[in-house]
């Protein structure tokens, strides 16, 4: 017979996600209504079920262990299937609107999937999409016009958002587009990109430059499909992730310096309380999609 895995105490789960969400046990304590050491000893009995340490303390803050970031999604995910039986059970459906954006690599590949399921299991939702870059999604949350958005990892510290995941930058070109002739010939590589200002435009210049390969920009974009639509004619090299790439195109491997890695960021708007339980639910839906599909080098 095989061995009953022991089962996590979702009241520690919720002590773990809202101690590292706060980033300290006594704002966490306040958010719970319980005492600093209730919410400690909370954590140390969660550490005890997984047989691992999961924070650590740097001064007055958490971090997480490499097991706790581990952790820390399926906990968000339990949690809220938890709450959301409870208000099936007790015939309390999410009622309301919320208003989500998405970066353009997400919202074709994934949010289909995911806003159809969020709407299965939350019928009396109302749901409105914004599909744009950074930082008009950022100044949208500021403005409080935006719920929620799913932001490629901006540059320096991003307040009321969280990092969800880690997504390999590749170069991406047509199969046809033969990259190690240019290189062979000194050609200068040929770009497709957003116009500036880019995160992938400036990570791709700058990884190009430190190799010392020539490049010039022939085509600039104000959308992603016009990207797409320039790789596959042929026109150059562009830089993204592997989440939306058309089946026509292709990574190119071995040839190029590796751009590194990008964080994909969820950022609530917590100034929008009336929805803090649909922000939960729909966050959940987006991690758990987005697990397994963003490869790291």
């Amino acid at each position: 017979m095989n061995k009953v895995p022991p089962s996590l105490d979702l009241d520690a789960l919720r002590s773990f996600v809202t101690s590292m969400e706060s980033g300290s046990f006594a704002l966490a304590a306040q958010r719970l209504c319980r005492s600093t050491s209730a919410v400690s000893a909370q954590l140390k009995k969660l550490e005890q079920q997984c047989g691992t340490a999961l924070v650590v303390r740097k001064g007055r803050h958490l971090e997480l262990t490499h097991n706790g970031e581990i952790l820390l999604g399926y906990a968000r995910r339990l949690l809220a299937l938890n709450d959301e039986a409870q208000r099936a059970l007790n015939s309390e459906p999410l009622q309301g609107e919320i208003r989500i954006g998405m970066q353009e690599d997400f919202g074709e590949s994934l949010m289909p999937g995911i806003l159809g399921e969020f709407k299965r299991h939350h019928p009396g939702m109302r749901m409105s999409a914004r599909i744009d870059r950074n930082p008009a999604l950022l100044e949208a949350l500021n403005d409080n016009r935006l719920d929620l958005a799913l932001l490629w990892q901006p540059e320096g510290e991003l307040k009321n958002g969280r990092l969800i995941s880690q997504c390999s930058l590749e170069w991406i070109a047509h199969p046809d587009l033969n990259i190690a002739a240019l290189l062979a010939q000194g050609e200068p590589l040929p770009l497709v990109m957003f116009e500036h200002p880019c995160m992938m435009r400036s990570r791709a210049i700058d990884s190009l430059d430190r190799a010392n390969i020539p490049w010039r920009v022939v085509f600039v974009s104000h959308s992603l499909s016009g990207i797409w639509s320039a790789v596959q004619a042929g026109l150059g090299i562009t830089l993204r992730t592997r989440i939306g790439i058309p089946g026509s195109l292709c990574v190119v491997e071995n040839l190029l310096p590796s751009p590194g890695n990008l964080g994909i960021t969820l950022k609530m708007n917590t100034g929008t309380a009336t929805v803090s339980e649909a922000q939960a639910a729909l966050g959940a839906l987006m991690e758990a999609a987005l697990t397994g599909v963003a490869r790291v080098r």
